[in-house]
């Protein structure tokens, strides 16, 4: 009798399989949204869209990151034409869509490690798989920057940021001047001085600085800037950061780079938490 039963289940089980079987392709992990008309598949793709966000859980997550594209800026004048090369595509007949990435890592949000401005830390390993994901994450402060200046050593001091505070994002005229949303480099941006760079090391606890540039420093003390800020090998920078309409105050932060091994520089996804 057990046998018995044990055979029915077994025959009721493999006729369930097979009528799945015969109502879908075998070549199909998923069912298709397209049968073999085409124009039925046009529609259909058609009233597809995504929901893209830049703000989650009814205002409680606030993305800070730039998309990537093919126009995001980059910190080289090199434009990010093969940002994305779908190399496998199931409309060519492929079983999946399989895509190539090519990025240069100082391009849209990203992080800067200290061997990106010294070359015996880049040698020795200081690259952004090295960087402290303490400090990347926790509570931040986003200011608002006076607008008829860069940041300088005076301008640090009008700020009175609290000795206590560990990550401060700065926004700035790049900010409402749409810096970061433009098809071309602005060398014009505002960003940090060496005396402004200097005095935060000297005299804060900061160690994660954000900007809403490509650069944390201006053009005109770029180089010099950085090397204040990463010689001590204990602050972060993360340039690009996109704070538009955003409150100032204090947030959450939580920034994630890649962890590519060798690389002075990475993609960073950043969001605040209210």
């Amino acid at each position: 009798m057990r046998a018995v039963l044990i055979l029915l289940v077994y025959i009721q089980v493999l006729a369930t399989v097979l009528f799945y079987v015969s109502i879908s392709s075998p070549n199909e992990a998923y069912p298709s949204l397209c049968n073999d008309d085409e124009a039925s598949c046009i529609e259909k793709t058609q009233t597809l869209k995504p929901i893209r966000r830049e703000i989650y859980g009814n205002g409680r997550i606030i993305d800070i990151t730039h998309k990537f594209t093919v126009k995001t800026l980059c910190g080289h004048p090199v434009k990010l034409v093969d940002l994305l090369t779908l190399s496998s595509s199931m409309r060519n007949g492929s079983l999946y869509n399989f895509s190539v990435l090519k990025l240069p890592l100082h391009a849209g949000t990203h992080v800067d490690a200290p061997g990106h401005v010294f070359a015996d830390y880049f040698d020795a390993g200081f690259d952004v798989d090295s960087l402290d994901l303490d400090v990347l994450n926790g509570p931040a402060l986003l200011v608002d920057v006076p607008r008829d200046s860069n940041i300088t050593a005076e301008v640090m001091k009008s700020l009175n940021i609290p000795k206590e505070v560990r990550r401060v994002l700065f926004r700035t005229l790049n900010t409402d001047r749409g810096l970061m949303w433009k098809e071309e480099l602005d060398l014009s941006f505002v960003g940090f001085m060496k005396d402004g760079a200097q005095w935060l090391v000297d005299n804060t606890d900061i160690k994660l600085v954000g900007i809403d540039y490509l650069s944390v420093a201006a053009f005109d003390d770029n180089i010099p800037a950085h090397l204040v800020f990463l010689e001590g090998r204990e602050i972060i920078l993360v340039e690009g950061l996109k704070l538009d309409d955003v409150k100032a105050g204090i947030y959450n932060l939580r920034c994630l780079p890649l962890r590519l091994e060798g690389a002075e520089g990475s993609p960073i996804r950043c969001i605040l938490i209210k």
